[in-house]
């Protein structure tokens, strides 16, 4: 097992005990955290395939996601920013490339699946360190959710993405984000018109034992619930009118408070498939109520409160849609090809990530100011952002202001995120083109006719 320098306090830390310790240290020794050797082991086994002459994967990916924290209105701008930054912080390691183009080609060969191997490496290396963060009543909270990014009207882009007919190229975004820390933890993309349930069903793999994965109306669908289930992933997901549910008895809905049903559509009738059967629970909101599924069948193991807790923690997806759309700058990617669009992508969803981390990691260890021993205190992406930008400034030689007396971790402790109760929304403008959204109604229990007993029972024996 390999033994860690915990750059925070002085001392050596196991690299799995996840152990949240620090309290003194610099931008590059929090990133070291993250980024332990191990991680680079790992990716540059997967780097293995790739050659280039002075591009290596640390300093790669190094400078990407400095690109992507640093302040620039172009790519040249932000990539000096970046280089400089690199070699001032590591001047004793070979210098890599000088220019924006060959940093470009360099990321243009860079094989796909390589960036998928930095994002699992450190995702391994998130599930050691917030061991202790990730559980919240038995459950591990992650919520699902998507979103578009525009990218430049570029004939590549407009070929592959999409072209004048079908509007702006787009990539979409399926990320999976944990509701606590409001951590990013896996995403995966494709193209603007991309199926939501199909890139939830491949990012089956990235969850942690434990996961109760929260998602919205759009997400049901038998194929996705029989794949979580099948997993052994437990699921807590809207419901609309629409729902194919069913009972063996006849139910009122007028009283509904909780009970098991059926979730069986008409195609899965018909191939006969076994049915689902799943608790639907009625949570009370402001505006309307709030009808969800999961599979989760006793009230011991999840209760009514705690279910109406993580689907309004849901919001926080949102929350990380946002910080990267507006607090980032990413509502409209810089590349201008197809191979640099979807690079530049996962690299700014891999910076997000990095940048959350760090604000948890300060906020949450011992000796922070808290409510309690229990309550998970999630940070300010925009102060943790400027944070960041101030140590590039300082290290870069461009701040030419007084020495700066704190450290990196003790400013990053100042980047609470603004924990007021708010009661009413906030004032937003009109968006054009937008329509307003309308809450789902409560769905339909259909009673089960004789046929649909003989052929529940008829599936149920075969399953």
């Amino acid at each position: 097992m390999e033994l860690l320098k915990n750059p925070f306090d002085g001392e050596t830390a196991m690299a799995t005990s996840g152990r949240l310790r620090p309290t003194a240290g610099s931008f590059l020794d929090c990133l070291s955290y993250f980024l332990t050797p191990q991680v680079w082991k790992q990716v540059q086994q997967a780097f293995q395939p790739w050659r280039s002459l002075r591009w290596r994967p640390q300093p790669l990916v190094f400078v990407m996601l400095v690109m992507t924290w640093c302040t620039g209105d172009s790519l040249p701008e932000r990539f000096e920013t970046a280089r400089a930054f690199y070699v001032a912080s590591y001047q004793r390691k070979r210098r890599p490339g000088k220019t924006v183009e060959g940093f470009s080609k360099a990321w243009t060969r860079l094989p796909a699946a390589a960036m998928r191997a930095v994002a699992d490496a450190l995702r391994r290396r998130l599930a050691q360190v917030f061991a202790e963060h990730l559980q919240v009543e038995g459950f591990v909270p992650l919520g699902c959710d998507g979103s578009r990014l525009a990218c430049p009207r570029t004939a590549p882009l407009q070929q592959r993405l999409g072209g004048e007919s079908q509007g702006s190229p787009q990539i979409w975004v399926t990320a999976i984000v944990h509701l606590s820390l409001g951590l990013l933890w896996s995403w995966r993309l494709g193209k603007g018109n991309a199926s939501e349930r199909s890139h939830l069903r491949q990012l089956i793999r990235t969850l942690p034992a434990a996961a109760l994965l929260v998602a919205d109306a759009g997400y049901p669908g038998y194929e996705v619930l029989q794949a979580l289930h099948t997993q052994g992933v437990h699921f807590l997901m809207r419901l609309s009118s629409r729902a194919p549910l069913y009972a063996t008895e006849r139910v009122a809905l007028s009283g509904f408070r909780e009970g098991l049903v059926y979730y069986w559509p008409q195609k899965a009738q018909q191939q006969q498939f076994a049915p689902l059967q799943v608790r639907l629970l009625r949570i009370h909101g402001r505006h309307a109520d709030v009808w969800l599924i999961t599979n989760v069948l006793t009230a011991e193991r999840l209760s009514r409160h705690t279910a109406g807790q993580f689907y309004r923690w849901r919001w926080r997806n949102e929350g990380l849609f946002r910080t990267y759309k507006r607090t980032l700058g990413k509502v409209k990617l810089m590349s201008h090809t197809v191979a640099m669009a979807h690079r530049e992508a996962e690299g700014s969803l891999l910076a997000v990530q990095l940048l959350l981390a760090q604000g948890s990691l300060a906020l949450n260890r011992p000796g922070t100011k808290t409510v309690d021993a229990k309550t998970v205190v999630r940070p300010s992406a925009r102060k943790v952002l400027l944070t960041i930008r101030a140590e590039v400034r300082n290290v870069t030689g461009m701040y030419l202001g007084p020495r700066q007396r704190q450290t990196y971790l003790e400013r990053l402790e100042q980047a609470r995120g603004d924990t007021r109760r708010r009661r009413r929304n906030q004032v937003r403008q009109p968006w054009p083109g937008r329509t307003d959204h309308k809450p789902p109604h409560r769905p339909k229990i259909l009673k089960m006719g004789t046929d649909l007993k003989r052929l529940l029972a008829t599936t149920l024996d075969a399953a």
